[in-house]
């Protein structure tokens, strides 16, 4: 038999290997980034169309290439960052598998400009599929510049699988994020379709935190430092009363690489312990600084998993710490059983100057004059008072209790009869409902009782009517006294711009919006004030990837988002009328047997079923 095993040709090998590397624009977008830091640029300038799917360009003013290095990097394991295996157990640098280039140009037609600072000329080169077109010298500034377009040109199912433009844009947002946080001494722009969206100047963290998402989000960071043996811990972690219903405002960085680390979100929660509210969900920007021999990053080929060799230590540290700052700031409660609150000074003296107090003297006073005795206000308010209680008997003046007037006052007396309820309330008190354990509602029906899921009721109820609303905008609004000014990220104004139509026909009034928030002058009958960030966060994080395989269209995710959120929840107390409407209004809706979540909604007893349950 002849051998049938053979070595697949490069191209192939690197469309195979493109499938983990690249699996989005935004992928690329983290590449090409990464690779720009490790080139040493101090500005990076990133220009993407259509959501990176036509064209990724990143340009920088780093190292540059020679002409080999330009020719070589497109090769599969060509790298400059590491020369033998001990070099993963010391990374300094972003990337060092030397896969990224090599999966890119499997899959795109990507165009390299690159120029080292001593040359006089750089180096032009154009691929196509893994094919070189061509390769010229050109006269360029310092640096490099990566253009990647058509991606995934020669695979039309993975084109096909990418999500629509706003999905797409979201994920080069988050990545470029994550970048753009992890370096802040370098100068960041960021271009799409020809419009400038991020101008990010060299600074400190907190200023490009906040530069990064919104000014409102300077007020809402508490500082945490710690440096110990093994860990240094810098950053910020946000205020509990900010938490947020999503988790988009929460980075970890080691060694300045950002990575996802179920472990450690999990200490950062626990130092949260007891000040947080159910579902919420703390920001926090922390950077870890661990020996580069202590850590493994070679996992996956995104590199965002990390193991650590003491993982239960840096837990442990990062906990401490992150509580430690809390408490330092008065962010989370003490107690103190020794302080005396009475001599705390009031924060509005805290940088005034201390002045002797002054005393007031009254040279013309003399105690044995009769004029100037002490108790002469005290004498003038008595007399006041008696001439009050004068007055105030005068309105009685000429009354006699033996006034015959009094005799001829006749008063109506009705026989109170044996039976305080008639018949009517009596039979319609059989009929009432009953709540069970704040969750289920009771209600006896001819032929037994239907038990009733308040939550799931109420979803129903309330999925059916937005939906309707958005359909047939047929929303009414409460106006507000105050228009409501909310802050969101430049990713997720992009989303409220896609939603303001379907969220207007919800009952949503929009005043006005602006680059980093949205004044909202109405808001649907039933939504309050408080609950109007908490519906609109929820539904960023429904609609973060797209319309979700479970509902038919965008308006019907937005009807179902806000259906869960304004629901009564388990555990909520109903008066009788509540739960009348409640179960009333369920058998109105189109379709009252399953909540808009497919799951059951009322369950249906008969009374032989009761009866053989007592049956011996």
């Amino acid at each position: 038999m002849s051998s049938i095993i053979q070595l697949l040709p490069d191209h192939v090998a690197n469309q195979i290997a493109a499938g983990e590397v690249v699996q989005r624009p935004a992928s690329v977008v983290k590449e090409l980034l990464e690779n720009a830091v490790d080139a040493r640029a101090t500005d990076i300038k990133l220009i993407i169309k259509d959501a990176g799917k036509s064209l990724v360009q990143v340009i920088d003013n780093g190292l540059g290439m020679s002409v080999t290095d330009a020719r070589l990097c497109f090769e599969r394991h060509a790298t400059s960052k590491i020369r033998n295996a001990e070099d993963l157990f010391t990374l300094n640098t972003k990337g060092f598998r030397g896969e990224a280039l090599a999966s890119i140009a499997a899959i795109a037609h990507v165009e390299l400009k690159s120029k080292q600072d001593q040359e006089e000329l750089g180096t032009h080169i154009v691929i196509e599929g893994s094919k070189f077109v061509s390769q010229d010298v050109a006269v360029l500034p310092k640096g490099t510049s990566f253009s990647v377009k058509n991606l995934f040109f020669n695979i039309p199912a993975r084109r096909n699988f990418l999500k629509s433009d706003t999905v797409e844009y979201r994920h080069v947002i988050d990545e470029f994020h994550r970048v753009a946080l992890a370096h802040p001494n370098i100068y960041f722009t960021f271009y799409h379709n020809g419009s400038e969206m991020f101008n990010l100047p060299p600074s400190s963290l907190r200023q490009r935190i906040v530069a990064v998402f919104s000014g409102k989000t300077n007020e809402k960071l508490v500082p945490v430092n710690e440096e110990t043996e093994i860990l240094t811990i810098q950053g910020f972690v946000g205020k509990p009363e900010f938490a947020k219903r999503n988790r988009g405002e929460q980075f970890f960085f080691v060694n300045d690489r950002f990575i996802k680390s179920g472990y450690l979100h999990h200490a950062v929660m626990s130092a949260y312990e007891g000040i947080l509210k159910d579902g919420a969900q703390p920001s926090y920007y922390l950077y870890l600084q661990v020996p580069p021999n202590s850590i493994d990053i070679n996992i996956h080929p995104t590199k965002t998993e990390i193991k650590f060799d003491d993982e239960s230590a840096l837990y442990a540290m990062l906990r401490a710490s992150i509580k430690h700052s809390l408490g330092q700031f008065n962010v989370a409660p003490i107690l103190d059983f020794e302080r005396d609150s009475n001599l705390d000074i009031p924060y509005h003296y805290k940088n005034l100057e201390v002045e002797a107090p002054k005393i007031k003297l009254d040279g013309g006073f003399n105690p044995f004059s009769e004029q100037d005795k002490p108790n002469k206000h005290f004498a003038n308010s008595t007399h006041k008072k008696q001439e009050l209680t004068a007055n105030w008997e005068s309105l009685y003046v000429n009354l006699n209790s033996n006034n015959p007037e009094l005799d001829t006052i006749s008063f109506n007396n009705e026989e109170v009869s044996s039976s305080l309820f008639d018949s009517d309330d009596v039979e319609q008190l059989v009929h009432k409902t009953h709540q069970i354990h704040k969750k289920y509602i009771v209600n006896p029906i001819k032929s037994g009782m239907i038990i009733v899921d308040q939550q799931r009721a109420h979803q129903r109820i309330l999925y059916e009517q937005f939906l309707s609303n958005i359909t047939f905008n047929l929303a009414s609004s409460q106006q507000l006294l105050f228009p409501l000014h909310l802050y969101f990220s430049k990713s997720e104004m992009l989303l409220i711009e896609e939603l303001k139509p379907p969220l207007t026909n919800t009952g949503f009034v929009f005043e006005e919006t602006n680059s980093d928030s949205i004044v909202i002058s109405g808001l649907p009958i039933n939504v309050s004030e408080t609950e109007a960030s908490v519906v609109l966060e929820k539904l960023f994080s429904d609609l973060q990837d797209g319309i979700p395989e479970s509902s038919y269209s965008q308006n019907d995710t937005i009807a179902k988002s806000m259906a869960r959120s304004l629901a009564i929840k388990t555990g909520t107390y109903l008066t009788q009328k509540e739960q009348e409407n409640l179960v009333n209004g369920l058998f109105a809706c189109k379709d009252p047997n399953v909540s808009p979540f497919h799951k059951p909604t009322f369950i249906t007893m008969r009374v032989e079923d009761l009866d053989k349950k007592f049956a011996l």
